[in-house]
C-alpha cells in the first residue's frame, strides 16, 4: 500500500525539527545505502522496495542516479511523497529519509 502526502496523520508524521534531523544524520552516517535507484528512475518496484525497507529500518540511505542536483532533489521528494517519509539529508548522490515504524525503533526527542 503506497502512502501519499494526504494519508499522513498529523500526530504520527510531524515535520522533523533541526535537533531531530541532526540526530538522524548522526545515526545514518555509518549506514550504507539500502536502495539504489537506477537510470530508469522511480519505478513501482523501487517504491515497493522502499516501503519494505522503511517498514524494517525506519531510516534509509538511498543511492540516486547521476542526474543533476535538481533531478536528485526531485527524486528524493518523489520518494518521500509516495512513501510518507520525511527527508533528512541529500548529500551528493545519497538521500537519507525517515519514517517511524508502527513500533518505532529510533527514539526522537520531543519537538519544542
Amino acid at each position: 500500500m503506497m502512502r501519499g502526502p494526504d494519508s499522513r496523520s498529523s500526530s504520527l508524521y510531524m515535520p522533523l525539527n533541526p535537533r531531530q534531523r541532526q540526530h538522524l544524520k548522526a545515526l545514518a552516517h555509518k549506514r550504507k545505502p539500502v536502495i539504489i535507484v537506477g537510470a530508469g528512475g522511480l519505478s513501482e518496484a523501487v517504491l515497493k522496495e522502499t516501503e519494505l525497507a522503511l517498514a524494517h529500518h525506519e531510516l534509509l540511505k538511498i543511492r540516486l542516479p547521476a542526474a543533476g542536483p535538481e533531478g536528485r532533489k526531485t527524486l528524493m521528494e518523489g520518494i518521500c511523497a509516495a512513501t510518507g517519509a520525511e527527508p533528512v539529508q541529500l548529500l551528493g548522490r545519497v538521500a537519507t529519509i525517515y519514517r517511524p515504524g508502527k513500533k518505532p525503533r529510533i527514539v526522537l526527542s520531543a519537538p519544542k
